[in-house]
């Protein structure tokens, strides 16, 4: 139905249903005036993105709003090596058009099915020793305030780093500036049955084998499952892989990151070459990677202690195996942002996608941290953790100074909910 020119529809649960929102409404706005009004006439409002949070960092009492009917906006400045868009854009939905261009971005995240704001304002990320979060691509964001005004902060503002990775608590944003770069080629290939001593004693070399490097674990005893290696094609052209690597040997077809799972939703593999936003997701946007039934967790180590963070995991790992789904490690330099998980230090990423058993998962979960505390181990923003906001708050240099921003922003708390409630009681 509509209100005033804003479609209203119930808010629903979010992508992997372990989340209801208790929103009394989801707006979607049909451009920024009536966003502004929307915002400025709601004592409680949440920006919603594409809903692939497992958490609860969306949800509020009061009004989710959606930018997603926002005019599309894909501004491409070859000049200034930029692109803006509009923020309720999938990644999936512009990549093609830069290409097109002659433009790429330096990295996607796993699934090209999320929006550019909310990835950017949680930490999401791909994977690659070079290469930032998605949120480090941003240099200038719009956004629009409680009351209803607009703000605009540029990569050198003093605002900014607190602002790109800041889960909504500022305002709504509205458009996104992305540095971009000249478009490139990447072959994809898979290899199986990696030696775990290979992975534990040479962690570096393996997490540095190509532009984006992922392992796959079930956590099991045995050989490592997969090992997904993304290399940019280079002048010296498209490569043949070997047949054997450290031990492991190269898939004689394409793969899915679960075990038996058939794969014809994952990007093509097995060295054939193609443009970079059809290889570095691992899944293609024109089909649904999954049926949402499962949780997931994530936790950021800097790069020079994961050898010893793996270690700490695998002595849990007959507590880990029996619900999990796979488990996933990927590398993410470091950036200024002053809540990105990977703010001030190369980092490895302990990506975890469980059963859909919350209650289960929940016990684990805090075992993990336990194991991972020594190596100051920071949850990503929108999946399931249970780290307290005590030792969240000894993990990043800026907790407190983001407060300060979030009440400056936001005093009346418009845009607060019980997970920055709990979060940033400052």
């Amino acid at each position: 139905m509509s209100e005033r020119g804003r479609t209203v529809t119930p808010a629903e649960k979010n992508w992997a249903g372990n989340v209801t929102f208790g929103a009394r409404r989801l707006c979607v706005p049909r451009s920024e005036a009536e966003l502004r009004e929307t915002v400025a006439a709601s004592g409680a409002v949440r920006a919603l993105g594409t809903r692939h949070s497992f958490n609860a960092v969306a949800d509020t009492a009061g009004d989710l709003v959606s930018v997603a009917g926002l005019p599309r906006v894909v501004e491409i400045d070859p000049a200034a090596g930029a692109v803006t868009v509009s923020a309720g854009l999938r990644f999936g939905e512009f990549a093609g058009e830069l290409n097109e261009s002659g433009f790429a971005l330096h990295n996607l995240g796993s699934l090209p099915h999320i929006s550019v704001a909310g990835a950017c304002a949680t930490g999401t990320h791909g994977s690659g020793v070079g290469n930032r979060s998605l949120a480090g691509a941003v240099r200038a964001l719009d956004m629009v305030t409680a009351d209803g005004g607009t703000v605009s902060l540029r990569r050198g503002d003093a605002d900014f780093p607190g602002a790109v990775v800041s889960m909504g608590a500022l305002g709504v944003v509205t458009r996104l500036t992305l540095d971009v770069v000249p478009a490139f080629d990447v072959q994809q290939w898979v290899y199986e049955d990696l030696p775990e001593a290979r992975l534990t004693g040479s962690f570096d070399e393996v997490l540095s084998a190509a532009y984006s490097v992922s392992v796959f674990t079930d956590w099991r005893p045995g050989p490592i499952g997969q090992v997904w290696l993304k290399q940019r094609v280079g002048s010296e052209g498209v490569r043949q892989a070997p047949g054997e690597w450290l031990g492991a040997r190269l898939a004689d077809g394409p793969r899915h990151p679960i075990a038996g799972v058939p794969a014809g939703n994952c990007t093509r593999q097995q060295g054939a070459a193609g443009a970079w936003h059809r290889r570095l997701p691992h899944f293609r946007l024109e089909f649904t990677p999954s049926n949402g039934d499962e949780l997931q967790s994530e936790y950021f180590v800097a790069r020079q202690d994961a050898a010893a963070a793996y270690e700490a995991v695998s002595r849990l790992r007959d507590r880990i195996a029996p619900l999990l789904q796979i488990s996933e490690i990927r590398t993410v330099a470091g950036d200024d942002l002053w809540l990105s998980p990977a703010s001030g230090r190369d980092s490895v990423a302990f990506h975890f996608t469980w059963i859909p058993d919350t209650a289960a998962v929940a016990p684990v979960l805090r075992e993990i941290e336990e194991a991972l505390a020594p190596f100051g181990a920071r949850p990503h923003w929108g999946k399931v953790f249970t780290t307290a906001p005590d030792v969240l708050r000894t993990l990043y240099g800026e907790y407190a100074d983001f407060e300060k921003l979030m009440a400056r922003y936001d005093p009346a708390g418009t845009f607060r909910n019980a997970f920055l409630d709990r979060h940033f009681p400052g």
